[in-house]
């Protein structure tokens, strides 16, 4: 069995990922899309980081490919995906696998929502 720990460290070497005190320079800016992977349950005790578009893990692999019935316009966008989940675990495996789908500009926040809120990022409720 392979530790998920691991999984998450190899990930890391394959795929961008920074801290989030410097996701924050990232965020408004109009070709940047934040992507928060976290379960609606999370969502709606903590809160988001504003203007986020919100994609459960679950459901990541079927609204990136374009022929999935579940596809989503989100994703057709000429953009940079920053994927955070709560601490960097689950957005370093979605994004090493929405990269090896072929997905462009992707990056995760490698200490979370978390370190979002500890470097100061704004957060508003879940709408």
């Amino acid at each position: 069995m392979k530790p998920v720990k691991e999984m998450v460290a190899e990930a890391n070497l394959e795929v961008d990922h920074m801290p989030a005190a410097e996701a924050r320079a990232l965020h408004g800016q109009e070709a940047v899309t934040f992507v928060d992977l976290r379960d609606v349950r999370e969502l709606q005790r903590e809160g988001m980081i504003p203007g986020a578009f919100h994609c459960p893990r679950g459901m990541l692999e079927f609204w990136i490919d374009p022929d999935s019935p579940y596809a989503r316009e989100e994703f057709r966008q000429d953009k940079r995906f920053v994927f955070y989940c709560g601490s960097g675990w689950r957005s370093a495996l979605a994004a090493k696998a929405a990269q090896d789908m072929g997905l462009h500009g992707v990056c995760h926040i490698e200490d979370g929502f978390e370190g979002w809120k500890e470097a100061g990022g704004p957060v508003t409720a879940k709408a």
